[in-house]
């Protein structure tokens, strides 16, 4: 890793809150994330969104996030490692198999079906040379590189109608899952839930909303307080202008790559 890369850390603020449909009817928010800086200026991340159809969907997101994290967190990753792109596939489908298989495992500890347990995931592997993402189900990762330009990286799996997708505990998660290996100079990622894509992506081009990124983009680069930045990330999730276009569970992390 050059000199000039060494100085630079990683700036994270995330956030989930129930959506206002489970607020009117006194439910948690189902979805999860996780993330931890690792040595060497790699970050992994982590988010999920556990079925409305799963009794026990929080519980799999959860499991599913903090389990995908550890599962990495335990590997000795370095910016060199992740130059080849075999290993960071590794990584990042042995994270999913792990998650998929804790999954399972607690549902037969807690007598439950594994569907009670189905949640979305996604997981993200970052360093100042790469975003890297593996994604079951719907929800979008996004990165802006030092030049400023936003891509999506990944796209939500919609399946055939707007409100299916496929879960984590589904028998073709694993095969059927995206893995993106993104190489740019990285500036910034963000990660979210599906109740978020639709005012943060334009679903028809697949491209991310820059008045969306932007602005979060800037603020966490900006930040001097991760506990008031979080407070204003709350707080932001649930204003007006997201709560009028969205009622479901909303999650979101936001990352800046700073010197």
């Amino acid at each position: 890793m050059n000199t000039s890369q060494q100085s630079n850390y990683w700036q994270v603020v995330a956030a989930s809150v129930p959506g206002t449909s489970h607020v009117k009817n006194k439910q948690l928010c189902q979805d999860a994330h996780h993330w931890q800086p690792l040595p060497d200026n790699v970050l992994v991340l982590a988010v999920a969104d556990g079925a409305g159809s799963a009794s026990w969907g929080k519980v799999g997101a959860m499991i599913a996030v903090e389990t995908a994290i550890e599962n990495i967190s335990r590997k000795k990753i370095t910016s060199f490692s992740l130059a080849d792109d075999a290993v960071v596939r590794s990584l990042l489908i042995e994270a999913m198999q792990a998650a998929k298989a804790a999954v399972e495992e607690e549902a037969v500890a807690c007598e439950k079906r594994t569907p009670d347990l189905a949640s979305t995931l996604i997981i993200a592997i970052a360093s100042p040379e790469i975003v890297a993402v593996a994604q079951v189900g719907d929800g979008v990762a996004v990165a802006k590189d030092v030049n400023g330009n936003l891509t999506a990286i990944t796209k939500p799996d919609h399946g055939e109608f707007i409100n299916e997708t496929t879960f984590l505990t589904s028998p073709d998660a694993i095969e059927t899952a995206q893995v993106i290996l993104w190489r740019q100079a990285v500036a910034n990622i963000g990660v979210l839930t599906d109740g978020l894509q639709m005012l943060a992506m334009n679903m028809a081009f697949g491209v991310p909303h820059k008045p969306f990124f932007l602005p979060l983009f800037d603020f966490v680069a900006n930040m001097e307080d991760r506990t008031v930045a979080k407070e204003q990330m709350v707080k932001f999730l649930r204003s007006e202008r997201i709560t009028q276009r969205t009622d479901d569970d909303l999650t979101l992390i936001i990352a800046a790559l700073r010197s």
